[in-house]
């Protein structure tokens, strides 16, 4: 069972083919997302994240931390939590902008490694049953500016190092850039975009042959090359806001936008060169203390197991949050996206505006 699991971990990570070395989801836990307030409203986001989690939706976000500092820390489980995805955040107000740091982090831990378990005579040995993880890392260097010291427009730029490890097999190491940019316009409608792996993100594999060769033979998986390079190509989200007042305590705030993915995929609109799905998401803050929020994104064309028929397939999400003077704690749950899942996740996160504790 072990020896499956594993198997489907390297199929996963370097695929069966080696002379292709762009990967459709190559570094996915990036594109998921922090905070539960983004995540609540479906990622619907890209114009009006204006804080420390903005560096995964739009890094010009930052822009909007006006004085003083902030931190974040988010944490959710997923799969009954067999999986576990992490985030810490810290972002400062600068004379020429505003800089910012986190730190991603999305793993599988305990597995059993079996491999030993049983010598060339066939004596078990239960002391020889190891654990190992299978983790992804990225660190983040944010910086948002005026450029021109134009007050409609912000701009971000994110610096990506990941580290990706699957115990002691293998392991890589990749970095890659995002840019991002938010349009304030006069009339109050917000319009941002935020292209990610700007340059393509490259992660250089190293595979510890010895080790792999006690789970697989050559047979059954032929191990890329010692050195394997791998490229995430890039993608883009664009999306425009605006809030209305309902009355002096109520707002409503709605997004809409689109994803680019430039490959083809099951998106809703699929080409060989780009795939097109929509996203939509709404928050109703009530005196800006309390917060309703809503979303459905990663619209999809997938076949249905029992009857072979294509349906089309969504994310929902949902969320509420409370904030107190410079303290904000948010919830979000959502599936996987994934036709009939019943793979639902729940989201924490916490937020600490140090300037707002100031001003008060």
């Amino acid at each position: 069972m072990i020896k499956k699991y594993l198997l489907l971990i390297f199929s996963l990570i370097f695929g069966f083919s080696y002379s292709q070395i762009i990967r459709k989801y190559s570094n996915e836990f990036l594109n998921i997302g922090a905070g539960a307030r983004g995540l609540g409203m479906g990622g619907a986001v890209i114009s009006n994240q204006d804080d420390v989690y903005s560096p995964m939706w739009n890094p010009a976000g930052l822009m909007s931390i006006d004085r003083d500092w902030q931190g974040a820390a988010m944490h959710a489980e997923y799969f009954e939590s067999i999986a576990k995805y992490d985030y810490l955040a810290y972002a400062k107000t600068l004379e020429t902008g505003v800089f910012g740091i986190s730190i991603v982090r999305l793993g599988v831990d305990n597995i059993l490694n079996t491999t030993q378990m049983i010598d060339s005579e066939g004596n078990i040995d239960y002391d020889k049953i190891t654990k190992f993880s299978q983790s992804d890392y990225a660190a983040i260097l944010s910086y948002a500016f005026n450029p021109g010291g134009n007050p409609n427009l912000d701009v971000g730029v994110n610096a990506k190092l990941v580290y990706r490890n699957v115990g002691k097999f293998a392991n890589g190491y990749g970095f890659g850039f995002d840019v991002g940019a938010i349009y304030k316009a006069d009339n109050g409608w917000k319009f941002g975009g935020m292209l990610r792996d700007v340059t393509t993100t490259v992660n250089f594999w190293t595979i510890n042959q010895k080790e792999l060769s006690t789970v697989v033979n050559g047979e059954e998986f032929n191990p890329a090359p010692t050195d394997k390079m791998e490229l995430t190509m890039p993608k883009l989200n664009v999306g425009a806001s605006k809030t209305f007042d309902i009355n002096s305590s109520l707002y409503v705030l709605p997004e809409a936008g689109i994803n680019v993915d430039f490959a083809k995929t099951a998106a809703l609109i699929s080409t060989d060169f780009a795939s097109i799905t929509p996203y939509a998401g709404a928050e109703l803050g009530y005196q800006k203390m309390i917060f309703v929020r809503l979303g459905v994104n990663r619209f999809q064309n997938v076949t249905d197991i029992e009857d072979l028929k294509r349906k089309v397939s969504f994310q929902p999400s949902a969320g509420i949050g409370i904030r107190y003077r410079g303290l904000t704690l948010d919830y979000a749950i959502t599936n996987s996206g994934i036709g009939g899942s019943n793979f639902y996740s729940n989201f924490f996160s916490l937020k600490l505006d140090m300037g707002a504790f100031r001003n008060d």
